[in-house]
């Protein structure tokens, strides 16, 4: 315990020296949450959209008011020309084109149907499909308005209505920041634990002190215990500052008990030090430990469900999901977070993390060799 003591004071006095560690340990993750929620955001609002009214009817001033009413739609123009606005859709200035036939309003009336013609910018698919199907459900709002409006003239042979009323579990405001927050906490934690314990071996390596640690008595894993709690107790600080900055800046309370969050973090930080110091082992220079670590990292992200579900990959994806541990965590943080799950719910997710640390470190310390 005594070497180990040592080396801990050794490896935490570095730490505090070299302020540029500090900056991209606390500064860097701080400025990213604060800012990356805000980008990485699903939600499609403003999709500009030009309207072909063939009609001009008092149905279709309905349906257009009804569309422009709305925060996810933007009006480039209201025109009578096709072909002007598929200029719009050339040029990128709109998004989707509706086109609402000259008959409109008197097959809507005689008929009881009518057909519209809708075209949409693909370019950006994700973009697209949210934009078709947000003016589908407006589209069909709008008819359910007319058929009320219908049974209370009344009309003639009216088709029942059927009213559907939900509720959102767990974020019932649809809030997507609580979903993506404590995602993106998990890749910060991880980017900070997993770059930093890569460079730490390395690093002795390339200024010489690794050949004055070979000659000394210290066992290898008490080394490699010496370079990994250090930035354990570092990562647990960046995510109690990232817990504090999703309350301050997003509203985000956890649902569910801190100390299982920081139980898990807790083994999970084993895991990914233990990951970043076992590439250290393999690296020479700084530069090959960052190009690596690097590569990892997008794999992770990837991989790990934060951005992309997990259940809509190939499943040659999700089978090397399954062998990510960001995965367990992103879905820990969420499930603890906006469901308030507990340490049973979690008990398989903490298993496997805990497999992943017991390999990645114990093969980081039979790989670190004293002796070249």
């Amino acid at each position: 315990m005594r070497a180990l003591l040592i080396l801990l004071e050794k490896e935490f006095r570095q730490v505090f020296r070299n302020p540029a560690i500090l900056r991209m340990m606390f500064l860097m993750p701080s400025v990213q949450l604060l800012l990356m929620p805000l980008a990485a955001d699903y939600e499609v609002k403003n999709v500009k959209i030009c309207v072909v009214d063939y009609d001009h009817s008092s149905y279709s001033q309905k349906l257009l008011n009804k569309i422009t009413s709305t925060d996810y739609f933007t009006l480039v123009d209201y025109t009578d020309s096709y072909e002007k606005a598929l200029t719009y859709v050339e040029h990128d200035e709109a998004d989707l084109v509706l086109q609402i036939p000259s008959s409109f309003e008197k097959d809507l009336i005689r008929e009881d149907e009518v057909s519209l013609f809708l075209a949409i910018n693909a370019i950006n698919g994700v973009k697209a499909n949210l934009g078709g199907v947000y003016l589908r459900s407006i589209i069909g709002d709008f008819n359910q308005d007319v058929r009320l409006e219908w049974l209370q003239l009344p009309r003639q042979n009216p088709q029942p209505m059927i009213q559907i009323a939900s509720i959102y579990w767990f974020n019932p405001l649809m809030n997507y920041r609580f979903f993506m927050v404590p995602g993106i906490l998990v890749i910060l934690v991880t980017m900070v634990g997993a770059f930093l314990s890569a460079l730490n071996i390395v690093k002795e390596k390339e200024i010489g002190t690794i050949e004055q640690i070979n000659v000394t008595p210290i066992r290898k894993y008490q080394f490699i215990l010496g370079k990994l709690i250090p930035f354990w107790v570092l990562g647990l600080a960046i995510l109690t500052i990232g817990l504090l900055i999703s309350w301050i800046a997003y509203g985000i309370v956890p649902v569910g008990n801190l100390s299982t969050i920081y139980l898990f973090a807790g083994v999970y930080m084993i895991s990914i030090l233990g990951l970043g110091l076992l590439v250290s082992t393999y690296a020479n220079t700084q530069q090959q430990a960052m190009l690596l670590s690097f590569f990892m990292m997008m794999l992770f992200i990837l991989l790990g469900g934060l951005y992309t579900s997990i259940d809509s990959m190939p499943p040659w994806a999700q089978m090397i999901a399954r062998f990510n541990p960001v995965t367990y965590f992103i879905e820990v943080m969420r499930m603890v977070v906006l469901k308030g799950s507990t340490l049973y719910d979690i008990r398989y997710h903490l298993l496997k993390v805990l497999i992943f640390g017991i390999v990645f470190n114990g093969l980081a310390i039979l790989n670190y060799h004293k002796r070249n």
